[in-house]
Order: structure tokens, then sequence, then C-alpha cells
């Protein structure tokens, strides 16, 4: 489906190098989540807005046959070549998460790792993840949280951001436990929800955070973008991400980011 919001959308995505915030920042998440799943062999997995991969290759190294789905082309095909390089042979297919276009029940396992949380209609991407399911499989994700580090980042960046389409909630709502249960249902039973941390040691400098993401990370790039003649609101910028990293900052320069792991089982 191609409309100007979800054109936008993986223009935002494709900006920057996310395959690099995913190698530098979040290696280990993919394997957490598919791990938590079960994951084995002989699975049909799909993952809806893998990205790059980051968990659908560890469910393919695992053994799973798995289809990895994105709305954005060009991580899917770093993701294939990621893949390629680890010896990992899976299914790359361009999927918006609110209008998937596989069969009903047609997955033992569906997954999501911080990618279905940034599908701005909530609802309707929970129920294409719920449809995808077979009964009695899995539902597992893993979404950064609101008051997180990235749930904050998300708010430091709202004044500065181009207002979202009506209708659309928050991407870290994703995060909060009683909200994805609101979303499943009573089409999901034996939810488990652990709030957890990653720790991030990339950034050794005070201003390390702020600009690695002005580089490579798409929507801190569109913020910065949208006000790029405007070096005072510019200034704004850097001082509210620069505000934000102090607060979350150890002092080792080390932080942590937390996330919401959930999996769940399709009735």
């Amino acid at each position: 489906m191609t409309t100007p919001q979800k054109d936008k959308h993986r223009a935002i995505w494709a900006s920057g190098d996310y395959a690099a915030v995913a190698a530098d920042i979040i290696p280990s998440l993919g394997p957490i989540l598919v791990e938590a799943c079960g994951i084995g062999p002989g699975q049909r997995v799909l993952d809806v807005a893998a990205g790059t991969g980051n968990a659908a290759i560890p469910a393919a190294l695992a053994g799973a046959e798995v289809t990895a789905s994105d709305l954005t082309p060009r991580l899917l095909e770093i993701g294939q070549q990621l893949a390629g390089e680890r010896g990992a042979k899976l299914t790359w297919t361009e999927a918006d998460a609110e209008a998937l276009p596989f069969g009903d029940a047609e997955y033992d396992c569906v997954i999501s790792c911080v990618g279905v949380m940034f599908a701005p209609f909530h609802q309707a991407a929970a129920d294409e993840l719920v449809r995808v399911c077979r009964p009695g499989g899995t539902i597992g994700l893993i979404s950064w949280t609101p008051a997180g580090f990235v749930g904050q980042l998300f708010a430091a960046m709202k004044p500065f951001a181009a207002p979202p389409p009506p209708g659309a909630q928050p991407a870290p709502l994703w995060g909060d436990e009683a909200h994805v249960r609101a979303l499943l249902g009573d089409r999901a039973e034996s939810v488990r929800a652990q709030t957890r941390t990653v720790r991030v040691e990339r950034f050794a400098e005070a201003a390390g955070f702020r600009e690695y993401f002005k580089r490579n990370y798409g929507p801190t790039l569109a913020v910065y973008r949208l006000h790029a003649e405007d070096p005072a609101r510019t200034a704004e910028i850097d001082a509210a991400l620069d505000e934000l990293a102090a607060r979350f900052r150890a002092p080792d320069g080390s932080m942590e980011w937390e996330y919401l792991l959930l999996t769940a089982r399709r009735i």
C-alpha cells in the first residue's frame, strides 16, 4: 500500500543508518526475543517491521522458517546482505504492518523487535499480528517503554517534530503492558510481560549520543531536517537531546535503556 504517509514513513527509516544502530546498540535484543518465544527448528516465523533482521536472522539461525517483513525496502536489502554474511536463509518481503499480505493463521510465531511499535495505528497493527498467528501460536514483542530512554527521546523530540497523522498513537505506548493487553484483547492468553533494560556503553563522550543519532537514526534525522534552516531551533534540539542523555547517563558514561518483553499465546 502506497500513500503519502507511508512514503514518508519509508523515507524516514531509509535515512541515516539503522543497520548501524541495530548492530552497535541493540544486537542483544533480537536473540533475547527469539529465546523468549522458544523459536526453533520446524517453526514458521514472521518478523513484522523486521528492519535489517535483528530478530529475524537469529530466528533463522535457530532453525526456523522465517519471513522478515518491513515497509522499507532499503532495510530489507541491507538485512538480506547481513543474513548472507551470517549464513542465514530466510524470506524478505515488503509489507505494511497494518495490512500484512499473509494468510490467516499462517505462522506459528509472530514477532517484532522494536519495530511494529512504530506503526502509527496500534489497533490495526495488533489485529494483523493476531490474524496471521495460528491458534496456539506465540506472539512476541520487544518495545521501548514510555518512561525509558527511547520513550523519553521521542517525548523530547515531539515539540520539534511534524504532527502525526490524525488518530496515530505514540510508539512507546507499546512498551506499556496494559496498552498491549488491551490491543490483544480476548484473543490472547498466557500473557507474560517483563520490563528489562539493555546496557548501552557506546557513548563515552557527553555529546556522543546526540551526534550519533543525528547521523544514524531516521526519526532524529527527520526532526533536524525539518529545522535545518533555523539555527536557533536546531540549537534547541541539541540542548533537549543533551539534557536527555545527561539525565540517563551514569558516571562511567553508560546508560540503561528500558524495554518491555511481552509474549502471549494466540487463542
